[in-house]
């Protein structure tokens, strides 16, 4: 009923309860300890409050306990009262509303600060481990380029100790050399003086000893020169009497000196001759100049017929045409038949050929550069053309810039290289390696065409087997000439079953194989060679081959291991 006391709320009505009188003031008008002509006290709030309102409400509430609205409009105070009430609590829930809002807002934006928070610590660490990972990348390059420059420094430091060394062993045998002829010549001074003193303490005696030897020596002398006198007179009396005598003998003296300056001349140029046409240098192993027989002793891989087919064509048609050779390069595992390779290229080609192995270059020191122009002048001297196969070749073919090889071999290798410059119509060039990655370049260079040469598969092993059965085991045992009996068992299958049980061997292996059958026979008691004896064999080969690769791989395995050659 705030309507009554002309107070409005907020929409023109009442907006709360009836406001209460202010209280008294103590000491009133007039009253306390002040007189009349004190200052005043000051005014508080309710010193203007004008009771007029009062009195209208009074009136009015008069008005209206007699007014038969009476409670008609006490209800609508209460329904008003009501009213402004639930607006009251509506305004609360909404507040109270905005206040969840506003602290949801305020937990959404705390998570959007954490999210953001997060994502950069993500982000700074991403980029700290990235820089981390630039630094150790770039120490481990440092790190690299340190230790190269260390290894290259320690392979400078060597090659300057090795040349240092080399520098005192020489100036060592230069002093050793001085020292034994100064010795020498003080010994030969020592006995000379020796000597001299004891002839000038024995002059006497050596005197009369000469004097003795010399007179009984003239006598001998003389009494020879009387008796030859008498000889010689009557034998030259008796020549010069008979003239056929004396032409006979000026004619025979005459032709036999022609004859002796004849022989000696005619021995010299025949010798040189010789040598040159037939004599073998000392690196070279075997030769077909002498024979070819040895060409046919193996029989070659099938899968490697073609290529020799070709390539002997090829050289046939060089060597007819008198053009230039090609210069080749057979690598490949050992044992696969690179040696015969060669040899059936010669014998198909019509030419001579001539084996070396690079092993026995290295010892032969600083005789190696003559002992290499050797064969090459002694190549260029066959008609027929010659293959000049070197096995081995990585021996002493070796790269000269990081390989650590001695002076003498590093100029053999010049050498050879010099002598290898040009194709030569004369000679044609074949190596042999089972590294020839190990190749100095300058070698690389000169190679034409490579031919690789991989294990047999299973046909290829098939016809190795029964090739080398035949040779050594059928062929023997039927001839009846050798200590060498074959039991009855199928050889076909069982060669099969041997070429299917010899997966990765090579050709050597499989002829050793063979061989070894027949050492069995030949230690058995009876030499007959039965199906159980060739399993047993073949198991213990099967075995040394699984050996053999297990060394071969533990030596791979280390850090400057290679394969063996």
């Amino acid at each position: 009923m705030s309507w009554l006391f002309g107070i409005k709320g907020p929409k023109g009505e009442g907006a709360g309860p009836p406001l209460s009188l202010p209280p008294a003031q103590p000491g009133g008008e007039g009253g306390g300890d002040r007189g009349a002509g004190d200052r005043p006290g000051p005014k508080d709030k309710w010193s203007n409050f004008d009771p007029t309102g009062l009195e209208r409400a009074a009136k009015a509430a008069r008005e209206l306990e007699h007014s038969r609205h009476a409670k008609e409009a006490l209800s609508l105070a209460q329904m008003q009262e009501q009213t402004l009430q639930l607006e009251q609590q509506s305004k609360l829930k909404e507040y109270e509303a905005a206040v969840e809002q506003l602290k949801s807002e305020q937990i959404r934006v705390q998570a959007e600060e954490r999210r953001k928070t997060l994502s950069e610590e993500t982000r700074q660490h991403q980029a700290r481990a990235q820089y981390q990972d630039k630094l150790a990348r770039q120490r481990y390059e440092d790190q690299l380029k340190q230790q190269q420059l260390l290894n290259e420094e320690n392979l400078r430091k060597q090659e300057e100790s090795v040349q240092k060394q080399e520098a005192m062993r020489r100036a060592t045998v230069e002093r050793e050399m001085e020292l034994r002829h100064k010795n020498e010549m003080l010994r030969v001074e020592a006995e000379a003086r020796a000597r001299a003193k004891a002839e000038r303490e024995n002059a006497d005696i050596i005197r009369e000893q000469i004097r003795l030897k010399a007179a009984e020596h003239r006598q001998t002398i003389l009494e020879s020169i009387r008796t030859a006198g008498t000889l010689f007179g009557e034998g030259f009396r008796a020549f010069v009497t008979d003239w056929d005598k004396v032409t006979a003998t000026v004619a025979g003296l005459t032709l036999l000196a022609v004859g002796v300056y004849s022989a000696k001349n005619a021995t010299s140029v025949a010798g040189r001759y010789i040598e040159a046409r037939l004599g073998k240098p000392s690196l070279v192993r075997e030769t077909s100049r002498i024979t070819v027989l040895e060409a046919l002793r193996h029989p070659m891989q099938p899968s490697l017929e073609a290529r020799v087919r070709d390539i002997a064509i090829a050289t046939r048609n060089t060597k007819k045409n008198r053009s230039l050779y090609r210069n080749i390069l057979m690598y490949g595992p050992p044992g696969t038949g690179k040696t015969l390779f060669a040899k059936k290229l010669a014998l198909h080609s019509g030419m001579d050929y001539a084996i070396m192995t690079g092993g026995d270059v290295a010892p032969m020191g600083r005789d190696g550069v003559t002992a290499v122009h050797k064969v090459f002048d002694w190549a260029s001297t066959s008609r027929r053309g010659l293959l000049l196969f070197v096995d081995e070749a990585d021996a002493f073919l070796r790269k000269r810039a990081t390989e650590k090889i001695s002076e003498d071999l590093r100029a053999t290798l010049n050498a050879f290289l010099h002598r290898t410059g040009q194709h030569s119509s004369k000679f044609m060039l074949v190596l042999a390696s089972n590294q020839p990655e190990q190749f100095d370049w300058a070698v690389n260079d000169r190679i034409d065409e490579m031919v690789r040469f991989d294990l047999p598969r299973q046909e290829e092993r098939e016809r190795l087997v029964r090739m080398y059965f035949d040779k050594y085991v059928l062929k023997p045992a039927t001839e009846g000439k050798q200590r060498l009996k074959l039991a009855q068992f199928d050889y076909g299958k069982k060669c099969s079953e041997v070429a299917h049980l010899t997966e990765g061997m090579s050709g050597r292996e499989i002829s050793q194989l063979a061989v070894a059958w027949q050492a069995m026979a030949y230690a058995s008691e009876d030499g007959v060679l039965t199906e159980a004896m060739v399993d047993a064999r073949v198991q213990d080969a099967i075995q040394q081959h699984q050996q053999k690769m297990q060394w071969l791989k533990a030596e791979g395995a280390r850090p400057e291991g290679g394969q063996a050659a």
